[in-house]
């Protein structure tokens, strides 16, 4: 007998809810809702990769309130960040370019005040920390994805934040960062380590108490993320990578996730040419104590 329409929404419902494993057995239906939930999880990831309020935050808390674990595991949400590398190299694609090449040609002149050389070099030296601090945490074994550990650091970062964007002086532009800046902000982007302190949150805060303009400070820290975020993504969603089952669903959620990647960094740089950054240190005020009084009534 056929299902009715009624019938169909509760399965799904309860289904989405559940979170029920893709393993054996994964029929028609299953892949579906697997699907709907990557085009969700694909559109948490790209607004919040970019923007200052933490990626892997969001896509912890909303795989915890709907119960999709089951299926979206950690080495799957870290895969869904493909999306956002393929968006933020492509939308840099001609600084990406103009940096190689003449960092290129100062190499064979041997011009280390060359600006293209110093942006180069603070981004390789800047990418250090933050992948050596992952790799030592990968080694240990730390797991750092807890609710009530986001809610603090998602506090404290929101504050940082407030602090730069109240005493940072913002003159420098793009043609004055200096190897020293990409040093710093490297260092400040080993912040992003833990769940809640966002990559772009952390490297756009130090980038602002270094002085430099808002969206100069945002376009560093888009560049200075790519390695970062590429080869952490890489390490990370392997095992994912190498389930069959989930390979439409995770294609899903990186196109998803390209898409709305894309549009967030379009958009946050047009947004800091003429605003502050003070909407995402009170969204995030906000998040953590959200967080703090869902763990207080046993809700995560």
């Amino acid at each position: 007998m056929a299902w009715t329409e009624t019938a169909w929404l509760t399965y799904w419902l309860a289904t989405a809810q559940t979170g029920e494993s893709l393993a054996a057995g994964t029929n028609g239906l299953q892949t579906v809702i697997a699907v709907l939930q990557a085009i969700v999880l694909g559109i948490v990831q790209g607004i919040t990769e970019f923007l200052p309020i933490s990626s892997t935050a969001h896509l912890i808390i909303f795989t915890d309130i709907l119960n999709w674990k089951n299926v979206w595991d950690k080495p799957a949400l870290d895969a869904i960040q493909f999306g956002s590398v393929i968006a933020v190299v492509w939308y840099f694609h001609k600084d990406i370019r103009q940096i190689l090449s003449g960092a290129w040609s100062a190499l064979q002149r041997q011009d280390w005040q060359q600006d293209e050389w110093k942006i180069l070099m603070g981004i390789a030296v800047g990418t250090i920390p933050a992948l050596s601090g992952g790799l030592a945490l990968k080694q240990m074994g730390v797991e750092l994805d807890q609710p009530l550990l986001i809610a603090i650091t998602a506090i404290v970062a929101s504050l940082l934040l407030g602090l730069a964007e109240k005493i940072g002086i913002r003159k420098r532009g793009f043609d004055q960062l200096q190897i020293a800046d990409g040093v710093l902000v490297g260092l400040g982007q080993m912040m992003a380590l833990l769940p809640g302190v966002s990559r772009s949150g952390a490297t756009l805060t130090t980038a602002l108490f270094l002085g430099l303009k808002r969206d100069t400070a945002a376009r560093f820290s888009f560049l200075l993320g790519i390695p970062t975020l590429t080869i952490a993504t890489l390490v990370q969603a392997k095992d994912a990578l190498n389930n069959g089952d989930m390979a439409i669903p995770l294609l899903t959620a990186i196109l998803s996730a390209f898409i709305f990647s894309y549009l967030s960094i379009a958009w946050l740089l047009r947004y800091l040419q003429r605003q502050s950054t003070w909407v995402f240190v009170w969204y995030r005020l906000g998040l953590g104590a959200a967080l703090l009084i869902a763990i207080a009534a046993n809700w995560l």
